[in-house]
């Protein structure tokens, strides 16, 4: 995770449809990253569940933000679906507030998408000061 606040992305018009897809698919990112923390949760916390509601409800909040956030990069993917590939947005201010320069990348201007935002093959213990 790294953050770069004076990145600057070229001005330029592109497809509404190709940045609502770019943010579907970060939102797709999320489901991914959230789901990856659940089953350890669960792990750590199995025994005291069984006794707290609280850590229940916090597993199926862990849960339901998995869902919603599935739901919303769904619904958002058939709503682009409709969108004229005429119709054209200039992206530069709102990727310039982004604080992530991971995701600057990936929702700026023609960019690539190589599967997740948060690389698998790292190995335990890697991180990026930020």
């Amino acid at each position: 995770m790294q953050t770069n606040v004076n990145m600057k992305v070229p001005l330029a018009d592109e497809a509404l449809a190709d940045v609502m897809m770019r943010i579907v698919s970060e939102l797709h990112d999320v489901a991914y990253l959230i789901e990856r923390i659940e089953p350890m949760l669960g792990e750590i916390e199995e025994e005291a569940a069984a006794t707290s509601p609280d850590r229940v409800k916090l597993l199926q909040g862990i849960d339901l933000a998995v869902q919603k956030t599935r739901g919303l990069a769904e619904f958002i993917d058939t709503v682009t679906g409709t969108i004229p590939q005429e119709w054209l947005v200039d992206i530069t201010t709102a990727v310039n507030l982004v604080k992530l320069a991971d995701m600057q990348r990936s929702l700026g201007k023609n960019a690539p998408r190589h599967g997740h935002s948060q690389p698998l093959t790292q190995a335990a213990g890697d991180f990026e000061f930020f």
